[in-house]
C-alpha cells in the first residue's frame, strides 16, 4: 500500500482507480495468502463441533485474523480479542474519525466460523485443501465469510493511503454466526457503549446476483430448527412379521409432516408462516429478474440424464423470474437437512425401524417472527400423533429475518457512484434466502442506520455445498466500493447539517 497523504482528501473525492489499484495490490499480495491459510484451518462453527473449545481451531483463526489486522498498522487502530465465559470469541477493532467532528460510528461486520465439510467435493478439491484456480479460491469458508475482516481492513488502508475524511469505524468479527450468532447478542450488549451512534453498517456477508455490478441486500429470511422425531417401537423388528401391523414410522413422519407442507407444491400451509411482501420490495423484484432473466434458476447444478440422445435437466418450481425471485425470499420453505434412524444402503436388511428423526430447516419471510414460528411448530407437529406414536420436535433455535430500512438518498447516490466506478452499472437490489441474525439486532437497535450489506457469494459460488470459491476479481471491487462509501458519508452529514 502506498504511504498516507499528509493532505486530507474533501470527503466523497476518493479516487477510484487507486483505491481499486491499493486493494487489488494488498489482496495479490498479502490477503489471498491469508485466506489460503484460513480455508485450510477445520474451524467449524460451534453447532457443528461441539468441543469448538478443546480443538482449538476457532481460536487459531481469531488470533491469525487478530496478529494480521495489527500487523498492518493502520493509523489510529486498536484492537481485541474479546471473550465472555463460556462463549466463542469476538474481535473486537476500533479507529478514530479523521477530518471531522462526526460522533458517528461505520460498523464493519463479519464471521470467521464455517460450516461443516459436506460430501460432492471435486477430485482435486476439498473443504480444508485450499486451491487457487482461475481468480477462484476454493476451500470452506473463504467466501463465508473469512474474506470480511481483511477486506474491511484492506478497505481502511485505501482510505488512509488517500488521507480520506472517514467517520469513527468499529469492527465486529464473530465465530458463531452459522449457528445462528446465539453467543453474539451478549457481545453486543457487554460492547454498546462502544460501539457508538452507528449510521452505517456494513456486512460482507451476504450474495451477490452476479459478478457484473454492486449489490445491496435488501431482505433476508429468517429461520426456525429443530429436530422432529417420531418412534412407534422400543427395537426394530422383523419387517416380514411386523409390517401391516406396525405402522412404518417414516409413515407417520410423512403424516406429520403434511400438517406443515403440501408436498405436491411446497406450500407452508400455517398462514401465520407468511407475510405480504412490501411494495418496494415487488418493484426491486421486478428490476431485478429484467437484469438476471433466467439466471436466476440456471445457477444452481441441477441434476440431469439423457433421454433419446437430448439432456433433460430437472425443473425449478417455477422459472418466472418474479416469481422466482419472491420464493427464494418472501416464502417460507421447508427444508429435511439430516436424518437419522436409518442404517446405511449396504446395511439396510428386512428391519422395521423403531423410529425416524428428521432435522428441519424452516426458512421464514423477513417479517415473520422466529421465536413464535419455532413454538407453533412445535404444537403443530406434537399435537394428536397418529397412532399415538411418541412424537417430539426438540428446538434447535430460530432467528427472526430482516428487512432493510428506506435508502437514504446519499446512500444510494454512494452505492451507484461506486459501482459505476467498479463495474460499469448502477447497483442492483436484491433479497436473500440465508439468514443473518446480527441485522434484525441491529436495526433494533440502531433503527436510524443504513446498511450495506453485500458481498461475494455469487453464481456457483455454493456457500456451505461442494466446490465453495470466492470470486477474488469481484471481491477486489467490492472492497473498494466500500471504501468509497464510507468516504461518501462525512460529506452527506455535512450536506445535510448545511441544509438543516
Amino acid at each position: 500500500m502506498n504511504a498516507p497523504l499528509h493532505r486530507e482528501i474533501p470527503a466523497g473525492l476518493l479516487d477510484a482507480d487507486r483505491a481499486l489499484a491499493d486493494v487489488s495490490a494488498q489482496w495479490d499480495s498479502d490477503i489471498v495468502k491469508q485466506l489460503t491459510d484460513y480455508i485450510a484451518i477445520p474451524a467449524k462453527s460451534p453447532g457443528f463441533d461441539k468441543d469448538w473449545s478443546q480443538h482449538g481451531y476457532l481460536e487459531t483463526v481469531m488470533r491469525n485474523a487478530a496478529a494480521w489486522v495489527e500487523a498492518q498498522k493502520v493509523e489510529g487502530l486498536t484492537l481485541e480479542i474479546v471473550r465472555l465465559e463460556g462463549r466463542t470469541p469476538v474481535l473486537f477493532f476500533e479507529v478514530p474519525a479523521t477530518g471531522t467532528a462526526m460522533t458517528e460510528t461505520v460498523l464493519m461486520y463479519g464471521h470467521l466460523d464455517k460450516q461443516p465439510e459436506f460430501t460432492g467435493w471435486r477430485n482435486d478439491l476439498g473443504p480444508w485443501t485450499p486451491k487457487y484456480e482461475n481468480g477462484l479460491l476454493y476451500g470452506r469458508g473463504g467466501a463465508d465469510d473469512g474474506y470480511a475482516v481483511y477486506a474491511s481492513v484492506a478497505a481502511l488502508q485505501a482510505l488512509k493511503a488517500q488521507g480520506a475524511a472517514h467517520p469513527r469505524i468499529v469492527g465486529l468479527i464473530e465465530t458463531c454466526e452459522e449457528s445462528g450468532s446465539y453467543d453474539l447478542l451478549p457481545y453486543v450488549d457487554a460492547l454498546r457503549t462502544r460501539l457508538g451512534d452507528v449510521s452505517l453498517v456494513i456486512c460482507l456477508d451476504s450474495g451477490a446476483g452476479n459478478y457484473d455490478q454492486l449489490w445491496l441486500t435488501t431482505s433476508l429470511r429468517g429461520m426456525a430448527s429443530g429436530t422432529l422425531k417420531v418412534e412407534i417401537l422400543t427395537e426394530g423388528v422383523h419387517s416380514g412379521d411386523a409390517s401391516g401391523l406396525v405402522p412404518s414410522s417414516f409413515r407417520i413422519m410423512r403424516q406429520v409432516l403434511d400438517r406443515l407442507e403440501d408436498s405436491k407444491t411446497g406450500r407452508l400451509l400455517p398462514e401465520s408462516f407468511h407475510c405480504e411482501v412490501p411494495a418496494e420490495r415487488l418493484v426491486q423484484a421486478r428490476a431485478t429478474a429484467a437484469i438476471l432473466g433466467d439466471e436466476i434458476y440456471k445457477r444452481f447444478p441441477w441434476a440431469h440424464y439423457d433421454c433419446g440422445g437430448s439432456t433433460t435437466f430437472a425443473l425449478p418450481t417455477t422459472t418466472e423470474p418474479v416469481e422466482a425471485l419472491l420464493n427464494r425470499i418472501w416464502k417460507p420453505t421447508l427444508s429435511v437437512t439430516g436424518a437419522e434412524g436409518f442404517p446405511a444402503l449396504k446395511d439396510a436388511g428386512n428391519v422395521l425401524r423403531p423410529y425416524t428423526a428428521f432435522k428441519l430447516s424452516l426458512r421464514l419471510p423477513p417479517l415473520v417472527d422466529a421465536d413464535r414460528a419455532v413454538q407453533e411448530l412445535k404444537h403443530l407437529l406434537e399435537d394428536n400423533a397418529p397412532y399415538q406414536a411418541k412424537v417430539t420436535f426438540e428446538g434447535g433455535g430460530g432467528a427472526t429475518g430482516w428487512n432493510a430500512p428506506e435508502t437514504a438518498p446519499w446512500f444510494e447516490r454512494a452505492l451507484n457512484t461506486a459501482s459505476r466506478a467498479h463495474f460499469g452499472a448502477d447497483c442492483g437490489y436484491i433479497g436473500q434466502g440465508g439468514t443473518i441474525p446480527l441485522m434484525n439486532m441491529l436495526s433494533q437497535g440502531f433503527p436510524k442506520a443504513q446498511m450495506m450489506v453485500c458481498g461475494v457469494l455469487g453464481p456457483k459460488s455454493n456457500a456451505h455445498g461442494p466446490n465453495e470459491f470466492l470470486h477474488v476479481p469481484y471481491a477486489k471491487k467490492l472492497t473498494a466500493a466500500v471504501a468509497e462509501v464510507i468516504a461518501a458519508l462525512p460529506g452527506a452529514r455535512a450536506a445535510a447539517a448545511a441544509a438543516a
